[in-house]
């Protein structure tokens, strides 16, 4: 896929179900059409790329808990949005 023929929205679509992809979370036709436009779209394997290192780096991370204050700021965020 180059510039001129790129879809923005196909990428969109594609990048939506990335987590699941790497998690092994999709049937098998679905994984196909991912990696079909993977295979011709360059920005769309970068993204995957960036997506897998940070999972890798994720892992390797030893949990540490967050600061009271933090979480507690958060909660109140949390608890401040509206849908």
């Amino acid at each position: 896929m180059n510039k001129t023929n790129h879809n923005k929205t196909e990428c969109l679509k594609m990048f939506a179900r990335l987590s699941e992809y790497i998690d092994n979370e999709l049937d098998e036709m679905t994984c196909r059409d991912i990696e079909r436009h993977m295979a011709n779209c360059p920005p769309c394997q970068i993204c995957l790329a960036t997506l897998n290192r940070t999972v890798s780096l994720c892992q390797k991370m030893k949990d540490q808990p967050v600061p009271q204050t933090f979480s507690s700021k958060l909660k109140r965020l949390i608890d401040d949005l509206t849908f």
